[in-house]
């Protein structure tokens, strides 16, 4: 018998090629979804044009050996302490030392008040513009006057030293008045009287080289900013006064 000669069969490698994509489709899948959990988006661009350009038939990963590469976070890392300062946090802690600061010069006023025996007459109260330090009448002027009593001069003086800060602070000083008409030639109306008093008031506190006349005003209100009811005696007294307002550092900066 004639020994059939076998014939060697052929393989179809044929299916090599869609295969080889699929592995080339799915290599790039992980890379895009490895790329998509970085922060870096420049990155991403670069994974997203390479992975277009194995769609539109570059080369597949099987004709190429390179290693593939490893992304790394490169955003900068703030480390601690070195956080950016809050702006709001610093407007409030000199807000709050501001407070301190006017607290302090209060307890100073009031221990000269004690001291002096001038209470009710001098009396201090702390408000949203600063330090307001009222002084009523009887302790600077005789009634119907803007003169400023010989014995009063010292205390003036006293306060004039009080109010020295550092930094220094705007000083508003204001003139009230009762509505009762005045009777004198000098001051026609109580605008007249309640500026003089304020002026003056001022011209003694400036005596003081310390201050800065820079830093004052003088401001007479009249019978327009009443404190209590003119209707009684009472009230008509509490209302002819003088006011010195030390202004904290945020009424400053909004004037």
């Amino acid at each position: 018998m004639k020994r059939k000669k076998k014939h060697e069969e052929h393989v179809d490698e044929a299916w090599l090629l869609p295969y080889a994509d699929i592995l080339t489709l799915l290599l790039a899948l992980f890379i895009v979804l490895f790329a998509a959990s970085e922060v870096d988006s420049k990155k991403f661009e670069q994974i997203s044009q390479s992975f277009n350009s194995e769609l539109q038939g570059g080369t597949g990963v099987l004709d190429n050996q390179a290693a593939v590469e490893t992304f790394a976070d490169t955003s900068p890392i703030t480390k601690i302490g070195e956080e950016e300062p809050d702006k709001g946090s610093e407007e409030e802690v000199s807000r709050l030392q501001d407070q301190k600061d006017l607290g302090t010069l209060q307890e100073k006023i009031e221990a000269y008040i004690k001291e002096k025996g001038l209470d009710p007459k001098l009396q201090t109260e702390m408000t949203a513009k600063g330090l307001v330090l009222k002084i009523k009448e009887g302790v600077l002027y005789e009634s119907g006057s803007a003169d400023i009593t010989k014995e009063s001069k010292t205390i003036a003086k006293e306060i004039s030293r009080l109010i020295v800060t550092d930094p220094p602070r705007d000083i508003f000083i204001e003139g009230h008045t009762d509505n009762v008409p005045t009777k004198s030639d000098e001051f026609p109306t109580n605008w007249e009287l309640s500026s003089g008093r304020a002026i003056n008031f001022m011209k003694i506190i400036l005596e003081n080289k310390d201050l800065d006349p820079k830093r004052f005003s003088a401001t007479g209100y009249g019978e327009y900013q009443p404190i209590k009811s003119n209707d009684t005696a009472a009230g008509r007294a509490e209302n002819r006064r003088v006011e010195v307002l030390i202004s904290n550092y945020q009424h400053q900066e909004e004037n």
